[in-house]
C-alpha cells in the first residue's frame, strides 16, 4: 500500500512539473522550423562577377538541425538551383549547400533570426562547374547571410496557440537544444 503511495506522489508531482514547464517557457520544434523555412523561404537573387560570370540562384528545399551538430547553432541544409551566364556561355548548376547560423530571438518582431550564416559545405553537379562555383561560392555566403540576418527563419503568432501568445509576449531570450529551440518567460 505504501509503495503505491508513494508511486502515485511521483507521478503526480510528475505531471505537475510538467504543467509547470509549459507555464516558465516555449518549445519550437525543428518540424516546426522547418515547416516555417518552407513556407517562407523565397530566396532568388543574382549573383556575380561584372562582366565574367552572373549567376541567377534560387534556394530550395531548407531544412534544419538544432543544435546537433554544434551546441547552440542552426545547421541549414539546401538545394540552389543556378543559371549561370559566363565568358563560356549559359550553364547550369545545382549545389547541395551545409550552413550554420546563430538563432537571435528579436523581442519587438517576435521573430528568431538565422544571423551570420555560414557556408560550410557545397556539392556541385555537374562537377565541371566546381570551378565557377567555388568563385561565386563567397558571393553567395554574402548573399545568405544578409538574406537571413534580415528575414526570420521563424515568427511567432498569437493566434496558433495560447502557448505561442504567450512566448511573444513574455519571452526572455532563446536557448538552443538539440532538436528544439527554447524560448524561457523568466530570466
Amino acid at each position: 500500500m505504501k509503495k503505491a503511495f508513494c508511486g502515485l506522489c511521483a507521478l503526480f508531482f510528475a505531471v505537475l512539473l510538467s504543467g509547470c514547464n509549459q507555464l516558465t517557457q516555449y518549445t519550437i520544434s525543428e518540424q516546426e522550423v522547418n515547416q516555417a523555412l518552407q513556407k517562407r523561404n523565397n530566396y532568388e537573387k543574382d549573383i556575380g562577377v561584372s562582366g565574367l560570370v552572373n549567376a541567377h540562384i534560387v534556394l530550395s528545399d531548407l531544412s534544419s538541425q538544432i543544435g546537433r551538430e554544434e551546441p547552440g547553432k542552426v545547421t541549414l541544409s539546401g538545394k540552389a538551383n543556378i543559371n549561370v551566364s559566363s565568358l563560356f556561355g549559359p550553364q547550369q548548376a545545382e549545389m547541395q549547400l551545409k550552413m550554420k547560423a546563430q538563432p537571435v530571438y528579436n523581442a519587438q518582431e517576435g521573430a528568431i533570426y538565422l544571423q551570420d550564416l555560414e557556408i560550410i559545405d557545397a556539392q556541385v553537379q555537374p562537377e565541371k562547374m566546381a570551378s565557377i562555383m567555388k568563385t561565386l561560392t563567397p558571393y553567395l555566403n554574402e548573399s545568405l547571410k544578409r538574406y537571413f540576418n534580415e528575414k526570420p527563419a521563424y515568427v511567432l503568432s498569437s493566434d496558433r496557440s495560447k502557448g505561442e501568445a504567450l512566448a511573444k509576449k513574455l519571452a526572455k531570450g532563446l536557448e538552443v537544444k538539440p532538436g528544439e529551440l527554447v524560448i524561457p518567460f523568466t530570466d
